[in-house]
């Protein structure tokens, strides 16, 4: 049986969707869900074959308190690059089967599952295979991370048009490492500008957290301002009422 989900991805590379991720693993979480957590295909990982780890993944898979790494991080590269040009320099292809068995393992131990993407939904995976092959592969809805100030708008409606083109559900947007003193005014502005012009909802934002270090797997104070400041709850699927 498929179980529920999320996609986050991003407006580019850095957005901060594994922050996003861990917190939607940790509200969730607290909700009394048993939540699997994933990012199918992580570059720029640490150590050498058949070692590498991507820092990422096992922020995740700490937050989420899961299992199985193999599965959580099925596809690593060593170069920190789009995963196409990185799979050509370590000759090592992103397979795909072995990312979709992963992702049908995790659904036999979770209720509901977290997919984490690689930068944005046009980064190439391999030849004519994307990001977005990949999210309408899994049936999942989207979640868009992105920055708050100046330039937001343009990346944050060309993301939302790709993912509207191609018949994604978005559930929101979530702005993240807004300013908590000294907001600008593009931050104070672009959310509502965002909205109003797409219809997409905003979910909330988040400023920089006290005490967040993703490297030693720290946490800090991403539980509770994520269940203060973010509308996760709306990620959930709509109880079904019987006729």
């Amino acid at each position: 049986m498929k179980k529920s989900g999320i996609f986050i991805t991003g407006t580019d590379t850095g957005v901060g969707k594994t922050v996003v991720a861990a917190g939607f693993a940790l509200a969730l979480k607290a909700l009394g869900l048993k939540v699997g957590v994933m990012k199918p295909v992580a570059t720029g990982c640490q150590g050498f074959e058949p070692r590498l780890h991507s820092e990422d993944a096992i922020f995740l898979l700490e937050a989420a308190e899961n299992e199985y790494p193999p599965l959580t991080n099925p596809v690593r590269y060593r170069n920190p690059l789009a995963p196409s040009v990185a799979a050509v320099l370590e000759r090592k292809a992103v397979n795909v089967a072995h990312i979709h068995h992963a992702y049908q393992e995790l659904q036999k131990y979770y209720d509901f599952i977290i997919v984490e993407g690689i930068g944005g939904l046009m980064v190439p995976l391999k030849k004519d295979y994307f990001v977005t092959n990949l999210i309408r592969e899994f049936h999942l809805p989207v979640v868009i991370v992105a920055h708050g100030g100046l330039g937001s708008i343009n990346h944050t409606l060309l993301t939302i048009d790709a993912a509207v083109i191609r018949g994604f559900d978005i559930r929101g947007i979530i702005f993240n490492r807004v300013s908590r003193v000294n907001v600008s005014l593009a931050e104070m502005t672009n959310p509502k500008v965002i909205h109003e012009l797409s219809g997409v909802p905003v979910l909330g934002t988040l400023p920089d957290i006290d005490g967040l270090d993703a490297r030693n797997c720290c946490f800090g104070d991403l539980k509770e301002i994520f269940e203060e400041r973010i509308q996760f709850q709306k990620v959930l699927p709509t109880p079904t009422v019987p006729a």
